[in-house]
Order: C-alpha cells, then sequence, then structure tokens
C-alpha cells in the first residue's frame, strides 16, 4: 500500500468573500473562468468532468471540452452514440465540474441536457479543422473495434475522398442548462470558502455559504 497521507498543501491565494459575489452565478462563471483563462497557467481552463448517470443507475465520468456558455448554458459537442450521449438520452440530469488548481478553485454544476438543434451543430463542426470533422466521422465513439490500425485505416480512407464531408447526425451539441452552482475556493486549514446557488421556481437565483 502507498500511503498518500503526507500530499498536501495550503490553500491561501484567494477568498470568496459575499461583498465579491453577483446575484447571477453565470456572470460570476465568466468572471472565474476569464481570470483564470487570462492567467495562462492552466493549457485548457475549459476541460471540465461531465458526470452521467447510465441505466443500471451506475455514475461515469470523463473529462470534455467546454466549447460555449452563456446565460442559457453550457455547450460541449459529442456523439449521441457514444456511451455519454446514450446516458444523456436515457437521464438528461448531469454534473460539470471544473478544477483549476493555479487558482485554487472549483465549479461545480447540475444541470439537465438538451440536444441542439442542426443548425448550431453544423455550425460548429464546419468550423472544425478538416482532420477533426474527419475524425468524427471515422470514429463510432465507444463502439468495439479490433486494434487501432482499423481506425486509422478508416481515417485515412476518408481522407482521400473528394467528396463533400457531411457532419454525422449522430454527432452533435448538447447544451447543460444548470439549476445549481456551487463556487469552491481553496483556504487555510481546510476552511474552505463554498458558496452555492440554486435556481428557483420564478427562474430567480438564491445563494447560501456552506461549511467547509
Amino acid at each position: 500500500m502507498k500511503d498518500l497521507s503526507n500530499y498536501r498543501i495550503s490553500y491561501d491565494k484567494f477568498t470568496l468573500d459575499e461583498g465579491s459575489l453577483s446575484d447571477d452565478p453565470l456572470l460570476m462563471f465568466r468572471n472565474w473562468f476569464d481570470e483564470v483563462s487570462n492567467s495562462n497557467l492552466i493549457k485548457e481552463p475549459n476541460a471540465m468532468t461531465l458526470s452521467t448517470i447510465d441505466e443500471y443507475n451506475s455514475p461515469s465520468n470523463r473529462v470534455v471540452l467546454l466549447k460555449k456558455f452563456s446565460s442559457s448554458g453550457f455547450i460541449f459537442y459529442t456523439n449521441y452514440n457514444s456511451n455519454k450521449g446514450k446516458n444523456i438520452l436515457s437521464n438528461s440530469n448531469v454534473c460539470l465540474s471544473f478544477f483549476w488548481p493555479s487558482h485554487e478553485r472549483q465549479i461545480i454544476i447540475k444541470g439537465k441536457c438538451s440536444i441542439m438543434s442542426d443548425e448550431e451543430s453544423d455550425k460548429y463542426f464546419y468550423s472544425r479543422p478538416i482532420d477533426s470533422q474527419i475524425g468524427a466521422i471515422a470514429s463510432d465513439q465507444s463502439s468495439e473495434i479490433p486494434d487501432r490500425k482499423f481506425i486509422e485505416n478508416k481515417f485515412s480512407k476518408l481522407k482521400k475522398t473528394k467528396t463533400k464531408l457531411n457532419r454525422p447526425k449522430q454527432w452533435g451539441g448538447i447544451i447543460v442548462s444548470p439549476f445549481s452552482l456551487e463556487f469552491w475556493q481553496g483556504r487555510k486549514n481546510r476552511l474552505h470558502d463554498r458558496i452555492f446557488y440554486k435556481k428557483n421556481y420564478d427562474g430567480e437565483w438564491s445563494y447560501k455559504r456552506l461549511s467547509p
């Protein structure tokens, strides 16, 4: 057994005080995201953990990339026939989490997924590099393949084709409309700041401080 009990650091870079809070957690998310992104200390600040539940009520986590966010929600793209896509189609409740160690911060978001329109999915798909478009077409995501060479050959064959690339109908955008966000700021002595926002029935947001 490897003992990791001495792996610890003290969090003391920032604070999260009520005086700095916004009534709109999406605005606060933007402020935190911009601050982390502009620092250039995180290579992919838009990397987020997506948690879904399968048909057996078993959770799965994986890292995906946030591609757009607004007051409507958080957008990422995937193959709807992938494991995560199938999970979302059967249970649209998901959790997103961001961890930015450079700023000792986490954001945990719970929300409900919706499939985006063909127009929105087309717009993003055709904005991607050609090789990324081919990759999305070549991969039946999450399906079993015999070996690495199989997918590489499929990619190469598609790359040589002269016909126009078409976005697969099973590939597109998903928007997560949030109903709660928790902002976590690391503090000394493990007395972390935790501010929890919840969307009320009238569509307005309220927040409370949670014990660390």
